[in-house]
């Protein structure tokens, strides 16, 4: 019953009751919207053609732009070993700090802490974080592990590590001339570190990621390239002698109150360089407020005229010539000679002595005797032969040529002063380097940072007779009667030259600033290595090279050749000697 009046109910409905109902729908506004759906998908399917096809490098490019982000994977650059294979360089993984600055809170109570850990003012890490625009900013490079772990622990929101290595130096000031340092960028700066940046640097690998908006990496996009890392580099330094040569040179500096000095150590069977050592120095793992006076590489970039440790190859030059032999009589009384009007002196008159003794006594007047015998030009080529007025073949940085004129404009005068050692100019290591002739018998052997096996291949510069010759003078000059007898060695034969030169100062020298210095070598019938000693203006009641820059030469000389293995060839103690010949400069 209930279902019929349902069926009744639902036919007796009137449409036409409401005139939206009864009102004729126009055929063409159906056939419209239809043909606007169709339409709005077919712009629809054919933007997405476009964009997933035709366009798709613009809009690859376009999310690379703004998500896509290119990681360098830096190498490790490569260690500085030196010749025992100790490390006298290593890179160690660092944390470097930076942050998104929109994204830290300015007013968090934990700023003041995390500034506190990164040594600096908390004004200035919000002085860091003041600029919202920047999406990075580096707060600090390079910290320490435990500071890096007390930071993350502090969990800032927008603070970040990034992992970079940093290069650290175990020896520190004792071979900072020698290794120098890096900057933060791992480039380097100074020394070895420099000359061989390339060679150490290796080559950075790459990633290419996607990140999102907090530098968080959401996926990578092509394959990692892997860096390669630096070659290790062995030098010819051996740490040992570089740590004693220096520690002697400091005690040195600091007993006279110098100004600062140099050493330098040569191989002279291999030409390698076994110590190269500068007071003042630095801690090159420590490198803030640093100055000029603690950077610079003395013993390379300090020209200084080298006074009286030319006399020797005027010596040689003599006898090369044939103009005396070591026994031949030089009159050098009343002790000074007129040279175009000015005169030359020794420090007391010697009366007759010979070409030996004039070595060995370090005659002004006995050796300019032997040079004015002699041509301007030969006495040009000699010096030039020792490498004088040229720079050292080493790839550091800032090593000087000196000054030697030519010798078409010498004066008699400046001739004479020449012979020993005034009115030119060399560095230490110049002089160190020149001395092998002596030690090599004649020959001047090339030098080099590098270990090498090998014996050096030198270019004879005299005769193997007279450097010999001239080697029996240095060892007199170390012994009673000599310049330099604190020179002697314990268990070891040395010879050597002092040198005593007042400091340029304008156009003139000065009265109480002088250079001390001496060259040597040992042991003397087979010489090992030669050592070269520089003290800048020694100021304590002492300035001559036999006094101040001798006793440096002993001590380095005795422990470079025990390290060496070298066996000793005197039996007996070297003389206390008592009475010290003033050299004449």
């Amino acid at each position: 019953m209930s279902r019929r009046n349902d069926r009744g109910s639902s036919r007796s409905i009137n449409y036409s009751a409401s005139p939206l109902l009864a009102s004729k729908t126009p055929m063409w506004r159906s056939k419209f919207i239809v043909a606007s759906l169709a339409i709005a998908f077919a712009g629809l399917g054919a933007r997405a053609a476009y964009v997933q096809v035709f366009g798709n490098d613009f809009f690859q490019r376009q999310g690379e732009v703004r998500f896509a982000r290119t990681l360098e994977l830096p190498a490790n650059r490569g260690r500085v070993l030196d010749r025992n294979g100790l490390i006298l360089a290593s890179s160690v993984v660092a944390q470097s700090i930076w942050a998104i600055p929109e994204d830290v809170d300015k007013a968090h109570p934990k700023l003041r802490e995390l500034a506190k850990l990164l040594e600096m003012p908390l004004s200035d890490l919000k002085k860091r974080l003041a600029n919202d625009d920047k999406t990075f900013v580096w707060i600090k490079r390079q910290v320490d592990a435990p500071v890096a772990k007390q930071i993350a622990a502090l969990d800032i929101k927008g603070i970040y590590q990034r992992r970079e290595y940093k290069r650290e130096y175990p020896e520190g000031e004792a071979a900072a001339h020698v290794v120098g340092f890096t900057n933060v960028e791992d480039r380097g700066q100074e020394g070895v570190e420099l000359a061989f940046n390339r060679q150490l640097s290796g080559k950075n690998g790459s990633r290419r990621v996607i990140k999102d908006r907090l530098g968080r990496v959401v996926e990578d996009v092509r394959d990692v390239i892997p860096p390669l890392d630096g070659p290790d580099l062995q030098l010819s330094i051996d740490s040992k002698v570089q740590y004693f040569a220096y520690q002697k040179l400091r005690e040195a500096v600091q007993t006279n109150k110098a100004r600062a000095g140099s050493v330098v150590v040569l191989d002279a069977v291999s030409g390698e360089v076994l110590a190269l050592a500068n007071y003042p120095s630095f801690d090159p793992n420590r490198r803030r407020s640093l100055s000029g006076e603690q950077l610079r590489n003395r013993a390379l970039t300090d020209s200084f005229e080298p006074g009286s440790t030319m006399k020797p190859f005027i010596a040689a030059l003599a006898l090369e010539k044939g103009l005396v032999k070591p026994t031949t009589p030089i009159q050098t009384a009343p002790g000074r000679i007129q040279i175009g009007g000015s005169s030359i002196s020794d420090s007391h008159p010697h009366g007759v002595l010979t070409v030996n003794e004039v070595i060995q006594k370090s005659s002004n007047v006995g050796t300019v005797k032997l040079a004015m015998q002699m041509q301007p030009r030969e006495m040009w080529e000699s010096y030039a032969q020792a490498g004088f007025g040229q720079k050292p073949q080493l790839p550091f940085p800032g090593s000087v040529s000196g000054r030697l004129r030519p010798y078409k404009s010498w004066r008699p005068i400046e001739q004479a002063t020449m012979s020993y050692g005034y009115g030119l100019s060399a560095s230490l290591f110049q002089l160190a380097q020149a001395y092998t002739i002596f030690a090599r018998d004649g020959e001047l052997i090339p030098v080099s940072m590098l270990k090498t096996d090998a014996p050096a291949v030198g270019v004879r510069v005299f005769s193997a007779e007279n450097a010999q010759a001239v080697r029996k003078m240095l060892e007199m000059a170390t012994a009673s009667g000599g310049t330099a007898p604190q020179a002697q060695t314990m268990g070891y034969s040395v010879g050597g030259k002092t040198g005593t030169a007042r400091k340029q100062e304008g156009k003139g020298y000065a009265e109480n600033k002088y250079r001390s210095f001496f060259v040597g070598l040992a042991p003397v019938d087979q010489p090992r290595i030669v050592v070269a000693v520089m003290v800048d203006e020694p100021n304590n009641g002492v300035y001559y090279g036999g006094l101040v820059a001798a006793p440096v030469f002993s001590e380095t000389v005795q422990q470079t050749l025990r390290i060496l293995g070298v066996q000793p060839d005197m039996n007996v103690k070297p003389q206390i000697v008592t009475e010290l010949v003033e050299e004449s400069f």
